[in-house]
């Protein structure tokens, strides 16, 4: 995402979360929302890569496609836990089977990347020592989307977009991020908070 002549985002967020006071118990955590295709799980697994730190996607968390208004109830199992220094865990949804698998213990760690569509959620901003905010253009997003998914899944993923508008609506969360990063990589990253 980064170029020659502009600061690699990944560098940017680390470097950003490291500077703020940790959250979870010892440790900190760097959410990257955004909406879906945007490029928040390559930016993720850059940070994580730079890091050496656990990236957790939000895609395991929620209950398929209909399941971003109950992610919370996961990130309570997960977070909560954290916060007070202890293992955190949640249930790995397999979406080839369209139901909740096994539980996944997720220990204390220094860094905790949390991905994708809700990450950032409101609820849980105490906890979050960053918060990236990740945008691409829609029609970019779409293809991303299908070719990754498959066009067979277009009508879930116009479902989904018209959810996220409604959640990234009621909770603000572009408003609320510390860094903005273009999903393209043409512009650079701005800090924001």
């Amino acid at each position: 995402m980064g170029t020659a002549s502009s600061p690699d985002p990944a560098a940017v967020a680390l470097d950003l979360v490291r500077s703020r006071p940790p959250t979870l118990g010892v440790g900190r955590l760097l959410c990257v929302d955004g909406p879906a295709g945007s490029g928040k799980t390559t930016l993720a697994g850059r940070i994580g890569a730079l890091a050496a730190a656990p990236v957790l996607h939000m895609d395991d968390l929620y209950d398929g496609w209909d399941g971003l208004p109950r992610v919370g109830e996961q990130l309570d199992r997960l977070l909560l836990p954290l916060a007070r220094g202890q293992a955190g865990s949640y249930r790995r949804y397999d979406w080839h089977a369209g139901a909740y698998a096994e539980t996944v213990a997720v220990a204390p760690a220094p860094l905790l990347v949390l991905e994708g569509v809700g990450a950032g959620l409101a609820a849980y901003s105490s906890l979050a020592g960053v918060l990236v905010w990740v945008e691409t253009p829609a029609d970019l997003r779409l293809e991303r989307g299908l070719a990754r998914d498959g066009a067979e899944a277009e009508p879930h993923w116009r479902r989904w977009t018209v959810a996220e508008a409604a959640h990234f609506a009621a909770d603000r969360t572009r408003e609320r991020a510390d860094l903005l990063v273009d999903g393209t990589g043409r512009r650079p990253p701005l800090r924001l908070g």
